[in-house]
């Protein structure tokens, strides 16, 4: 994964291989001071599928990550290897539930808490899309804020084809594909590939497996030239707009915008006096555009 170089940590959650395990990893190399992190699905044999383990060590191990990192830049979420991201729920774990309708209720709720984890979290999550994403693979893939696929990956909405419907973060696609693409995908149970899948806006950028990390890192370093309260504050306010209307979306906006400006009294970091981050970057730009036009004189 491309911060397999510089400072990292790695940190495994997992109580069962059975189960699964999601890994962790830090990496400083690309942003000393604004580390990024890289949370694996570690369940190959099971083609990624997410058991109730991992359903449950996923928020968790996020609330960790940004709860100990406060200058984290962005998370990364992938599958370990080179066949999945998340190949769905797991079937046979459903399997058990085919009598207990409370308990149906309680699996499938836990698949929407970890989707929610992804959207309220507080710094943009990238999907690394490695392979399948099929069913609550795909829930979870939507719920990052943006996603780079493999060109061999495959996306897909099987759940019909189980005798189930698809449920509770797949409310999210109309708003990716349009209503006619979400029916195709959940009605039909149609799996469709990567090069599809940017066509519709399923995911914003297909490349080959090899330039996978590539393209990840491409995305990194944007996040780099951007403040990073800028960034939360503009997550956030996305989060907004999906729940209002246009006007309250609108009026929303403005709160934001002076949020910027306020940081509790206190400048980047937190640091008494110091300045805001919108004062320090937009006197930065004006002080590389006054030193051009000097150097234009010349």
């Amino acid at each position: 994964m491309f911060n397999d170089n510089g400072g990292k940590n790695n940190n495994t959650a997992a109580d069962s291989n059975v189960n699964g395990t999601i890994s962790t990893s830090i990496s400083t190399s690309r942003s000393p001071n604004h580390p990024v992190a890289t949370i694996t699905i570690n369940r190959p044999a099971k083609l990624n599928a997410l058991s109730s383990h991992l359903l449950a060590v996923l928020p968790a191990t996020i609330q960790t990550l940004t709860s100990t990192h406060p200058n984290l830049l962005a998370i990364i979420l992938t599958g370990e290897g080179p066949k999945s991201f998340i190949g769905g729920a797991d079937i046979a774990e459903m399997a058990t539930l085919s009598s207990n309708p409370a308990a149906a209720r309680t699996f499938i709720t836990k698949v929407h808490t970890a989707c929610k984890s992804i959207r309220e979290c507080p710094v943009p999550v990238i999907g690394r899309i490695n392979g399948l994403a099929l069913g609550a693979g795909l829930e979870i893939a939507a719920s990052c804020d943006v996603r780079v696929a493999s060109s061999n990956a495959l996306l897909g909405m099987p759940e019909v084809r189980m005798g189930v419907p698809s449920v509770v973060e797949a409310a999210l696609l109309p708003g990716l594909i349009g209503w006619g693409r979400t029916r195709q995908l959940l009605l039909l149970g149609e799996t469709i590939g990567a090069r599809e899948a940017l066509d519709w806006g399923l995911v914003e950028k297909v490349v080959a497996p090899e330039e996978l990390d590539g393209a990840v890192g491409e995305w990194v370093e944007c996040l780099k030239k951007s403040g990073i309260a800028a960034v939360r504050n503009q997550k956030e306010l996305i989060g907004r707009w999906e729940r209002l209307g246009l006007e309250g979306g609108i009026l929303a906006g403005i709160d934001h915008f002076g949020r910027a400006f306020e940081a509790d009294g206190k400048g980047v970091g937190g640091v008494e006096g110091s300045e805001t981050e919108p004062g320090r970057m937009m006197g930065e730009f004006l002080g590389r555009k006054k030193g051009k036009e000097k150097e234009s004189k010349l």
